[in-house]
């Protein structure tokens, strides 16, 4: 129980006195432990008003958010004393319950005990003051991105009484992140609110920033020079020299984004498009249920996603690691449903592209629609793992973790996939029955488990790439369609079979196409895109690397 002494004492001699008791009281109660927000707070509410100013400058120091919570009870009449025995026990009431203030440790009120605690309120003049308190309250925040949206906030409000703030806060503060954005904002109120000499250093500290922000603010200082006949002022030139620069930065940073997001979209066409290159090239089997495979990958992720939060909680730690249990069991899963399906079906249909691109399509529609009858017609949500989100930011050029990963996993797929053909039995029989297939099985290969392990290899990697798409797209029945087009556009421009090729095409499309987005759009990009590869296909129809075999001239 916190108890602190009540004083009812107005000269200043026993408020002095007063005070002194007060911080013994405290001293009591609270014993060894450290002085803080909550602490204070519970010292200004019981002080007399002499005392007051001495406690909102030592609050002043405090970034803890509970000071808003604590101040808007008090503002509302959520705050009350009880005396019990010449002691005060300083209460909150919130949401139908109380709590000690000091602690904000809950407590249960007896109903005599309800009924003769007194409300207390805020003053006036203390009402003014924490208003000031609670705009710079964000700026002493322990969190650096509570303390960087502060003071963007603050900046960009424009008012002046924010100023000394942000300057007091720039001499203190150790994390560059936020040194940077306390010097934007200072830097974008001081446009406003000073003289010409602080507004000509701001412009020229906002072109050292390259301040995005600050575009609509200089504008307006431009504007105003011009207006004013002051069109060559050195302010003037100076707001003209910095929107150049920051133009200059804006069109850097949305081509390494286009660059950044390209190769990510290469890297997820690569990991779909590298089973499909398997396949076709060894099979013959134009599979038009591969993007199905996709999906599977991406309801094997939110399965496990489901199992986690239902055994682990959404909250837990170990929630974060359905994603890496995911991967392979996707992989698994959709090797193993490809392994049944190339027993079953697949392969009746080898070299036999045309009956192959019908049954394969067919298949697509049956397996879409038994997604929708257990999952629903409606996408599924996939959350992604905490580890996951966020930004790596280089140079003021943001890149998400999670595209990160994707890109990582593709590396991983070309990496393992080389191994596995380069390095194995299997990856050695692969390439003997792409090459001649006659003459394979000649020579004692097992062609038929080579095909059903190398189909199945195919639908695993579909599958993973379903996983990874989880992450940054929707997952429902036809996630896997927008994809299949483009991977058959890799398999063919980078030489039916050839897995170099497949990959230098994969990058090059999702490159091509997400650097003409933004000056074409999104469908005259893809256009775009389609019309480049059918000229590129008219000069060398044989892809990047066309095979030249006696198998193939026959």
């Amino acid at each position: 129980m916190i108890s602190v002494a009540k004083s009812v004492l107005i000269s200043p001699f026993r408020a002095v006195v007063s005070l002194l008791l007060f911080g013994l009281c405290c001293s009591m109660s609270f014993g060894a432990s450290e002085r803080n927000a909550r602490v204070v707070f519970s010292e200004l509410i019981l002080a007399e008003k002499l005392d007051q100013q001495v406690l909102l400058q030592e609050l002043s120091h405090y970034g803890d958010p509970a000071i808003a919570n604590i101040y808007e009870a008090w503002r509302t009449g959520g705050i009350f004393t009880l005396t019990d025995a010449d002691a005060v026990r300083l209460l909150q009431f919130t949401d139908e319950q109380w709590s000690l203030v000091a602690t904000g440790e809950a407590v249960t009120l007896s109903e005599v005990e309800v009924e003769v605690a007194e409300k207390t309120r805020a003053s006036r003049s203390v009402r003014k003051q924490m208003k000031g308190l609670l705009d710079t309250l964000g700026l002493k925040a322990d969190d650096p991105n509570v303390r960087i949206n502060s003071a963007i906030k603050m900046g960009r409000s424009l008012k002046p009484e924010f100023v000394p703030a942000l300057e007091a806060q720039l001499e203190v503060e150790a994390v560059d992140e936020v040194r940077a954005a306390i010097r934007e904002a200072l830097a974008i109120s001081l446009l406003e609110n000073g003289d010409a000499a602080e507004k000509l250093a701001s412009v020229e500290e906002l072109a050292e920033l390259k301040s995005v922000a600050s575009r609509g603010f200089i504008e307006k200082v431009l504007e105003a020079e011009v207006t004013a006949g002051r069109a060559d002022s050195p302010l003037a030139i100076a707001s003209s020299t910095t929107l150049r620069t920051i133009a200059e930065h804006m069109n850097l940073m949305e081509f390494l984004s286009s660059f950044f997001r390209g190769f990510s979209t290469g890297s997820v066409l690569l990991i779909v498009s590298f089973g499909l290159a398997i396949t076709f090239g060894l099979m013959g089997i134009i599979n038009m249920a591969h993007g199905e495979f996709v999906a599977i990958g991406g309801y094997t992720t939110y399965m496990v996603q489901t199992f986690f939060i239902n055994t682990w909680g959404l909250s837990s730690e170990a929630f974060g690691w359905y994603f890496v249990v995911s991967l392979p069991l996707s992989f698994l899963v959709a090797a193993g449903f490809g392994l049944v399906l190339e027993k079953s079906i697949i392969r009746f249909l080898y070299r036999r592209p045309l009956e192959s691109l019908l049954c394969t399509w067919g298949i697509s529609m049956v397996m879409q629609q038994c997604f929708r009858l257990i999952f629903g017609a409606a996408n599924v949500q996939v959350n992604n793992p905490t580890w996951l989100m966020g930004n790596l930011s280089l140079g003021g050029f943001s890149m998400s973790y999670t595209r990160l990963f994707i890109m990582f996993i593709a590396l991983v797929v070309v990496v393992l996939t080389w191994l596995l053909l380069r390095k194995t039995n299997l990856g050695l029989h692969i390439r003997a029955v792409m090459q001649n297939r006659g003459m394979a099985s000649s020579l004692g290969i097992p062609v038929a488990r080579v095909n059903s392990m190398t189909f199945a290899l195919g639908c695993g990697l579909a599958a993973l790439g379903g996983s990874v798409l989880s992450q940054i797209g929707n997952v429902g029945p036809l996630m896997g369609q927008q994809y299949i087009v483009d991977s058959f556009m890799v398999v063919v421009i980078g030489s039916v079979g050839n897995l170099l090729g497949a990959g230098l095409s994969a990058m090059g499309i999702g490159l091509v196409d997400q650097l003409l987005q933004p000056a074409l759009g999104p469908v005259m990009g893809k256009i775009t895109v389609f019309f480049v590869i059918i000229l590129f296909l008219q000069w060398r129809p044989g892809g990047l690397f066309p095979s030249r075999s006696r198998s193939l001239d026959d």
